[in-house]
């Protein structure tokens, strides 16, 4: 059975003849700023396995970028998703009401944890889409046109999204963008300036807002702060506790929102149903989460969750879409948070972290090209640079590794500022002979990358 399979590679090399007649149709259909470095074209996936046209398995840490936690196939997903399907594909929730999204809206308002006592949800179709709602939302709520993002952000490909990601080679040719889109400093403790004493780091970051407030936007203009509280493609860094709770301190000070960009880190990822659980654990929570890729085992939806006075200050008509809550991703992902909660996946993240995050630290005693290792429950990376000492990121060498463990059948991929960070995001449903076989891989192919 695929789910349970190690990886396996009979072609010798990949892409294999099949794949490769695809790839190479690929590339006369579609654009190649889409942009793929992996040459697997799949026939199918089970848990934490694909298997491609030729019939290789690969182990994939990669999880359609976040989207797989619960894995590909689940059979009661594919069941819950079967049975609506012969009941209705779609019905414009502003047009007719279907249960599955006042269901899934009432369960996410359960479990979110959201600033207020009385919460509401509504959904999208991507993570982009769920940023920008929240946006919308916030400015509705405040009355007022400037957010604050940060650097190392990535909050998606639309036009507003794109202007709030840091990483410009995302929007390269695109502008003009968004006024009102401020950016202060993420803390990125492990690229503290040189000689910074610990001690001073947090109040470092948090100083890069009130230089926002000065120099750029006052503060009562302001609508919200929008955080990822594990930074995606920024490189996997965990905000730290010690900043989100002054960064909350400032939004209650402010009357700014604060939204929690939880597209990547939500759903069990972390160790937690949704990251900002770890805030609340701390006393803090946010106004608003987005959240989207997992949320319903590779089906498009997103979701946007806060409290009452803030769902309702949004005009009739700026919020909402034709596939928005859309029924067959509705029924997909009632069934993925049952699924989540009954089979402990946040505990299995939590477990799986550990054994990553271990042996990650025991590669960085033995090689010095480990750098850093960081992140939370599952969600862990590994920054990669050319030694210990200056810390200078070494993206040639991920990249040689990315290639190198595909063709050996585990499938990673790269994040961060400069590309030189592994990002683990491996279905929670990994067997540990998986995770195994796959930690075994990727150490001896950093071993030949060297």
């Amino acid at each position: 059975m695929l789910k349970t399979d190690l990886p396996e590679i009979i072609t010798g090399t990949v892409p294999g003849p099949k794949a490769k007649a695809v790839i190479e149709r690929r590339g006369e259909a579609t654009p190649t700023a889409i942009g793929c470095m992996y040459p697997v074209v799949i026939e199918r996936g089970e848990g934490a396995m694909i298997e491609d046209v030729d019939g290789n398995k690969f182990l994939d840490w990669i999880g359609g970028v976040g989207v797989l936690n619960v894995g590909f196939s689940h059979p009661e997903i594919v069941e819950a998703v079967k049975e609506q399907a012969e009941k209705y594909f779609h019905g414009m929730f502003n047009v007719v009401t279907h249960e599955g999204y006042v269901a899934l809206a009432e369960k996410l308002a359960s479990i979110a944890p959201v600033k207020g006592d009385k919460k509401k949800a509504f959904f999208a179709n991507s993570g982009a889409e769920a940023d920008e709602n929240a946006v919308k939302v916030a400015k509705a709520f405040t009355g007022r046109n400037n957010i604050i993002v940060f650097s190392g952000a990535f909050h998606g490909r639309t036009l507003l999204t794109m202007s709030m990601t840091s990483k410009k080679a995302y929007a390269v040719g695109m502008g003009p963008f968004p006024d009102g889109i401020y950016r202060a400093q993420f803390p990125y403790y492990y690229r503290n300036p040189e000689g910074m004493p610990e001690e001073k780091a947090c109040e470092y970051y948090l100083q890069s807002i009130y230089d926002v407030f000065e120099q750029c936007a006052p503060a009562d203009t302001i609508a919200a702060i929008v955080v990822e509280p594990l930074q995606g493609e920024g490189g996997f860094i965990p905000a730290p506790i010690e900043w989100i709770k002054a960064v909350r301190e400032i939004c209650d000070k402010h009357g700014i929102m604060l939204v929690a960009d939880e597209v990547q880190s939500g759903f069990c990822r972390t160790g937690r149903m949704f990251a900002s659980m770890y805030w609340e654990e701390a006393g803090v929570q946010p106004d608003i989460i987005a959240t989207a890729k997992s949320i319903a085992a590779g089906v498009p939806l997103s979701a946007i969750i806060a409290r009452e006075e803030v769902m309702e200050a949004p005009a009739k008509g700026t919020i909402g879409g034709t596939y928005c809550g859309n029924a067959l991703a509705c029924a997909a992902s009632l069934k993925t948070i049952e699924i989540m909660e009954r089979d402990h996946l946040a505990e299995r993240s939590l477990e799986i972290g550990k054994k990553v995050t271990a042996r990650y630290h025991e590669w960085k005693e033995k090689y010095d090209v480990i750098g850093d290792v960081r992140g939370l429950g599952g969600m862990i990376g590994l920054e990669l640079v050319k030694d210990q000492k200056t810390k200078e990121p070494n993206p040639e060498l991920t990249t040689a590794l990315i290639l190198e463990c595909v063709q050996n059948g585990l499938m990673i991929e790269s994040a961060g500022t400069y590309g030189n960070v592994i990002r683990f995001l491996a279905p929670l449903v990994i067997t540990d002979e998986q995770l195994e076989a796959g930690l075994a891989i990727m150490e001896n192919a950093l071993v030949k990358c060297m």
